[in-house]
């Protein structure tokens, strides 16, 4: 079937609608999936076992099956134990546990990438555990971090389909239910399409320019031997502590 362009005004408004629930779905999903991320990533990390035990079997069991059979076990199977959610329910947190699950390795490997003397450093100056994870590890690993969070948040974004599964009218759902009954399968698809683009384009080039500007910034340093070996500045932590 050929492109008609004269479907697309009546068309639109019902694919606008569609996208505007998609992206409350994204930024939904994406704010809890990251609160929920940083725990499970310090308990992963953690030298207790009661602790790293269940938080390895949450990330591996929701790394290791699909998003969409998430989806389906919370919506059609859990009402047969009584659990009955709406689809809205199932559907942000299906995906946010998901989500959770590979962010927290995203926060695991940006905080053991920050350098290990910093924190016998912190320590030594007599600084909890606690104190040292949240003023000198977590700040550092954020800044490495944010990169590949944004390029998940658009990957959400994309995967957000998944929810017309549940019914729930999201971009794709509105899309398939319009091709259903006026069969202009080619205009509609292709107009998806091109509001996706429209989503994910610029936000990848804001991404890339903020993980330039990252790179960019200044951080405190030392001169050795005419080269530059970057550290953390203890001063404040030293001021405090006296």
């Amino acid at each position: 079937m050929k492109f008609d362009w004269s479907a697309i005004p009546d068309m639109l408004p019902g694919l606008l609608h569609g996208l505007r629930v998609t992206v409350t779905a994204t930024f939904v999903i994406m704010a809890i999936a990251l609160v929920v991320a940083l725990p499970i990533a310090l308990a992963r990390m953690s030298r207790h076992w009661w602790l790293r035990l269940p938080s390895t079997i949450y990330v591996q069991v929701l790394r290791g099956t699909p998003v969409l059979l998430q989806l389906f076990y919370l919506y059609y199977v859990l009402p047969f134990a009584g659990i009955r959610l709406s689809a809205w329910t199932a559907g942000i947190l299906g995906m946010s546990a998901a989500y959770s699950a590979f962010l927290s390795e995203i926060y695991r490997a940006g905080i053991a990438a920050v350098d290990r003397g910093q924190t016998e450093a912190a320590l030594s100056l007599g600084m909890s555990r606690v104190t040292v994870m949240r003023i000198v590890v977590l700040p550092q690993a954020f800044r490495i971090v944010i990169p590949p969070i944004g390029n998940m948040f658009v990957g959400l974004f994309k995967d957000t389909s998944l929810l017309s599964v549940l019914t729930i009218r999201e971009l794709m759902f509105n899309g398939e239910l319009q091709a259903a009954t006026t069969f202009r399968h080619t205009t509609i698809f292709t107009v998806i399409a091109v509001l996706y683009l429209a989503v994910c384009w610029p936000s990848a080039a804001i991404i890339d320019r903020l993980e330039r500007k990252l790179k960019e910034l200044p951080r405190d340093q030392d001169d050795v031997g005419g080269g530059r070996r970057w550290r953390l500045s203890l001063w404040p932590l030293r001021r405090g502590a006296a």
